[in-house]
């Protein structure tokens, strides 16, 4: 099934036809029998996917230990998290056990995203109808770290939890959210702040779910003019350092685009839940394993220059460190980068 994610096959028919064209070689790949479509239809069905979960949380704390060190926008020592779901859209005759809407089937993939190296540290998988709030409730919070979430996740019970466990988190405001100015502190408008406000909650039940101090931060997109407004309750970082770690959240909707679009989660090989969150971990395991292969070896080139490069070399015997330099593939300069100069959301 990693095989199928590396080279993006179409069905099981697919994997065994092409498996078993190069029978000679399986052995260097790892595949020690026959391969046949009921034997891999089988274990869809019966193969606990929790097996293939536990094997991509052991390479998830390789990958984070490679990375810990990571650049990422902004000098903290504390470790930042992005919090987001991306919806995983099923045909409901298919899958009719993962009902979203009346004529519309899908399931949830919620992570939980390290953004040094954008490793996600934890993932839960749910049918559509599961909000994102509830995600609050499985988070295990880390005493001073950092905890970047859209308004989704404004539930000030849940967010008050967050900040009992000693964790920080940043969000955005929603436009009704009732709140009394305590201070104003100064800030400088050329940046586009616009206020950094210590308040404090007076809605009926905000106020008894959220007690204490919030701080409210106004800023001013200068490419977009648009107006963000933060919430977060760490009052030591400067405003601007706040309104920059939201904008590094960006990081998750770019993981959720490269894997939809390299890895193979928008069309699955079995109809049942234990096989689509088998597929799903599978591909979780093979984007953490290049983004571990980057790290080994330091190679300059990208996760997706990688991965097309292993999956029309996977039955070579050279050592991967020799495939990846006889590409002879230079990566080009990330000065152009999209990503630094998409707007804050």
């Amino acid at each position: 099934m990693a095989f199928a994610q590396l080279t993006y096959r179409e069905s099981l028919r697919d994997i065994e036809v092409c498996l078993r064209s190069m029978r000679s070689k399986l052995y260097h790949i790892g595949i020690r029998g026959n391969i046949a479509r009921s034997t891999l239809a089988n274990a869809n069905e019966n193969r606990d996917w929790r097996i293939f979960a536990g094997h991509a949380q052991v390479l998830i704390n390789i990958a984070r230990k490679l990375y810990r060190n990571e650049d990422f926008g902004v000098e903290l020592k504390e470790t930042v998290y992005a919090l987001d779901s991306t919806t995983i859209d099923l045909c409901l005759s298919l899958f009719p056990w993962a009902r979203f809407r009346k004529h519309k089937g899908a399931v949830k993939m919620h992570t939980l995203l390290d953004l040094r190296g954008s490793i996600p540290s934890m993932i839960w998988i749910t049918d559509g109808k599961v909000h994102d709030v509830n995600i609050l409730d499985e988070l295990i919070p880390e005493p001073g770290s950092f905890y970047i979430m859209d308004r989704a996740y404004i539930d000030f019970f849940r967010l008050y939890s967050l900040h009992q466990c000693s964790a920080f988190f940043v969000t955005t405001a929603k436009s009704n959210f009732q709140f009394k100015r305590i201070y104003s502190h100064k800030v400088d408008k050329s940046t586009g702040l616009r206020c950094d406000q210590t308040i404090r909650l007076t809605g009926s039940k905000s106020s008894q779910y959220y007690p204490e101090k919030l701080r409210r931060i106004s800023y001013v997109d200068k490419e977009t003019l648009n107006r963000y407004v933060f919430l977060t309750n760490n009052f030591v970082l400067s405003a601007l350092v706040i309104a920059t770690l939201y904008k590094c959240r960006w990081q998750i909707e770019l993981f959720f685009k490269w894997i939809k679009q390299h890895l193979r989660i928008k069309k699955f090989y079995g109809n049942s839940s234990n096989a689509v969150k088998t597929q799903i971990w599978i591909a979780i395991s093979t984007y953490v394993m290049v983004a571990i292969l980057k790290k080994q070896l330091k190679s300059e080139l990208s996760l997706y220059t990688i991965l097309q490069i292993l999956s029309v070399n996977l039955f070579r015997k050279d050592p991967l460190s020799q495939v990846l330099t006889d590409s002879g593939y230079i990566s080009e300069s990330s000065d152009s980068d999209n990503q630094l100069i998409l707007p804050l959301l």
